[in-house]
């Protein structure tokens, strides 16, 4: 087997335990046409032929090809010829026939994908063959469309049903081929977003196909423009062709100061890393995404290639490996524990051990699980797809249960929405989970925190990327159901080690965003100070408390103060939209960096939300937005992660779109020559609205389109915003009973969001 694939024996697939013999030439074997790399979504054409083995295969007997279900490749179909992905297939013995069917769940995780070929109308003997042809284009059909993410194991994983019983028995040898990136798109440059005086940093480069894979294609002199002195930075370097990513290491700066680094390539801007700022202060800023998987679960790759691309192609700080525990047999369970030592390095990258709870939403929902250390016992929420049931008494059926189990151990866990969704109010420890994933490649869910103001719980905000192909940190959704691009954490600590970072978990410094690397401080200060809590009060007895006069994000804190003073400071990649400033549920202010008078002739249009809370949250937005007495100059897409859905200008007044949310937003913004009458008419499948345009401004015009805030936006925005910097002090009145949960959000105008982790403070 090659080291591209996922090794079988730690794989939690439960394949049948009987079968009609042990040698494989009983079954017969496979070969498949062409082998080699071929590029994200291209479009290609394979032959898989399967030969005969010593059984023969009866009259409905047949093989089935089944794939990874997180595949994106293209739909197999059969009824159109001249369409993409059409697939046939034929017997070598005249008068015999093959039909195919092809569904997405039909086989068993991971490998649900699948397309079954049965035989009517005869026998096969040894020695015949079934050959399909994937991509068929002899009728016209472009071809099979290949997935959007690279895999260098592509399986086409064949078994056999010999004697037509519906019992299918993999077939010993699979083959496979590899997925690989196209050519550079886009360049990307990384810098973290705080660091003291005197700190080393480092700034990643990359390019990227037009899907997000970083590629080895790219080549060239790039010129590295800083906006203040860096020590240690060099003013060009050099892009080899073969490489996915460089890293300038080992910079520095020894004053305050705000950082960002402009890249050219042959004079031209390509990228720009940044912000970063320089402060002295009590932490830095490590960005991690520690919630992802990879093949040996339902993803793709294998956990040496996840964990890779982590540290050097998205230039991660912080790490881990999250598989859904009931796939986790136990040597994949002590494989996985030695990847985690190999890779922790103290103070470059921090890896920690850790699963998913992957019980259902009837029994509490999904639970991340990071340990400090290796080696500790793993307490699965079923052994659902492992054979080895030598450990079954260590499971927790419930997250109650898990709780208990976990109690003793030093740990941290976290509560998100994936397939299935947490549900806190069934359980939840506050000594242990201490943070809500609010945002991941599932959409965004800020109603898992806020479930949780009223019922007292004091939990930060992370937010990851639940990525199951292989790139954490940098979390395209591709052109499967998973809508978002995934989310990231900054973790504000004294140093970059499992001990800083857990310190930090556990006092909720941290905030998150949905994929950017933005700046963000919020502190609160109170008249006569107050009583900080360095661990929950409602949890722990007697932790220790300081008295102090201001906090930071993530404290607790008590005061007899009416009011609290927030301060903040953001930093941006890009202009900022606007920031709400929360005291739990409720927007206290909004904050623009502009003023009325600026706006100008540019109409935003948002769509956002789901369906409901689970599996099938996914909502489509098909629309058509008419600008009727004026005329569209040209529209800017927000949030197109896949650009085979249709957003687009038609004729020279009007905007179509064809788009999927799954809590998260997208839309457009049309810059437009505006006419004393001019109206907005937007026809949707979710509803219909018709606004003249003078009574557009900047706050929101809403269209309620029911489902879990489900809606369309239409607000204007200035012309050009060039505002990425803001800082701010608003003064929010306390609530006299219960915890005050002050936060805020921060909205980009190139569709990223941000959330710093609640004060919570109490009287």
């Amino acid at each position: 087997m090659s080291d591209k694939v996922v090794e079988t024996r730690l794989m939690g697939d439960v394949w049948p335990s009987t079968h009609p013999g042990e040698d494989p030439v009983l079954y017969g074997h496979v070969d498949l046409q062409p082998r080699g790399a071929f590029e994200a979504r291209s479009l290609q054409t394979f032959k898989l032929v399967y030969t005969v083995g010593r059984y023969g295969i009866d009259d409905t007997g047949g093989i089935r090809v089944v794939f990874r279900f997180m595949g994106d490749w293209g739909d197999l179909q059969t009824h159109n010829p001249s369409a993409y992905n059409y697939v046939t297939a034929e017997a070598s013995v005249p008068g015999s026939r093959i039909t195919l069917h092809y569904g997405k769940t039909v086989h068993q995780r991971p490998w649900f994908r699948a397309l079954t070929a049965k035989l009517h109308g005869g026998y096969l003997r040894e020695g015949d063959t079934i050959t399909i042809t994937f991509g068929d284009t002899s009728k016209g059909s472009p071809g099979l469309q290949m997935q959007t993410f690279v895999e260098s194991g592509f399986e086409f994983k064949v078994l056999a049903d010999v004697c037509a019983v519906g019992h299918y028995v993999p077939l010993p040898e699979t083959p496979y081929i590899s997925i690989v990136p196209g050519a550079a798109h886009t360049w990307r440059a990384v810098l973290p977003s705080l660091r003291r005086p005197g700190e080393s940093f480092r700034l990643g480069l990359k390019a990227e196909d037009a899907w997000g894979n970083p590629t080895d294609l790219a080549e060239g002199e790039l010129t590295l423009e800083p906006s203040v002195p860096v020590k240690g930075l060099p003013k060009t370097v050099s892009y080899p062709k073969g490489e996915k990513s460089i890293v300038v290491d080992n910079l520095s700066i020894d004053e305050d100061a705000d950082l960002r680094i402009r890249i050219l390539k042959d004079g031209e801007y390509v990228a720009e890393a940044g912000p970063l700022l320089i402060r002295d202060g009590q932490f830095s800023g490590y960005w991690g995404d520690l919630h992802g998987q990879s093949g040996e679960s339902i993803g793709v790759t294998t956990s040496r290639q996840y964990f890779d691309f982590a540290r050097n192609k998205s230039f991660l700080d912080v790490t881990s490996h999250q598989a859904n525990d009931f796939q986790v047999n136990n040597a994949f369970w002590e494989y996985l524990n030695e990847l985690t030592a190999e890779y922790h390095e103290d103070n470059r990258f921090v890896v920690f051990p850790g699963y998913e709870w992957s019980g259902n939403t009837a029994v509490g929902g999904d639970r991340n699980v990071f340990f400090r250390t290796e080696g500790r016992q793993i307490h699965r929420s079923s052994h659902a797809l492992i054979t080895d049931r030598s450990d079954i008494h260590t499971d927790s059926h419930n997250a109650a249960k898990l709780f208990e189990d976990l109690k003793d151990e030093d740990c941290c866990v976290y509560a998100h929405v994936g397939g299935r969704y947490a549900d806190i109010t069934q359980a939840h420890d506050p000594k242990l989970e201490t943070a809500m994933e609010i945002h991941s490649a599932w959409g965004t869910f800020e109603w898992l925190l806020t479930d949780g103001f009223p019922l007292g719980h004091r939990s930060g905000v992370v937010c990851n990327s639940d990525g199951h192909k292989g790139r954490p940190g940098a979390s395209y959704p591709g052109a499967a159901k998973f809508g978002a691009y995934g989310g990231l954490t900054c973790f504000l600590t004294d140093d970059l080690t499992r001990d800083g970072i857990f310190e930090c978990l556990r006092r909720r410094h941290h905030y998150g965003t949905t994929g950017c690397r933005m700046h963000m401080d919020v502190t609160a200060s109170f008249a006569g100070g107050g009583t900080l809590f360095e661990r929950d009060p409602n949890a722990f007895d007697n932790p220790v408390t300081h008295q102090v006069d201001s906090v930071m994000m993530g404290d607790i804190i008590q005061t007899s103060a009416d009011k609290a003073e927030i301060k903040l400071h953001i930093a941006s990649h890009a202009p900022i939209d606007r920031i709400e400033v929360r005291n739990g549920t409720e927007v206290v202010e909004i904050l623009r960096p502009y003023k009325a008078d600026e706006l100008g002739k540019r109409i935003r249009v948002v769509w956002s939300g789901s369906e409901y809370r689970g599996r099938g949250r996914q909502s489509t937005w098909i629309g058509r937005d008419r600008f009727e007495g004026c005329q569209v100059n040209r529209i800017g897409k927000i949030n197109a992660w896949n650009p085979e859905r249709l957003l687009e200008q038609r004729g020279a007044n009007t905007v179509e779109w064809n788009a999927i949310t799954t809590g998260n937003f997208g839309g457009f913004d049309a810059w437009i020559d505006e006419g004393d009458d001019g109206v907005i008419d937007l026809t949707s499948n979710h509803g219909a609205m018709r606004l003249k345009l003078s009574d557009v401004g900047a706050d929101h015009h809403i269209l309620d389109a029911g489902g879990l805030e489900r809606k369309i936006s239409i607000y204007r925005l200035p012309e050009e915003n060039r505002h990425r910097e803001m800082e701010a002090t608003v003064s929010i009145p306390l609530k006299a009973k219960g915890d005050n949960p002050l936060w805020i959000c921060v909205t980009t105008e190139d569709g990223f969001q941000a959330w710093s982790s609640p004060i919570f403070a109490f009287k």
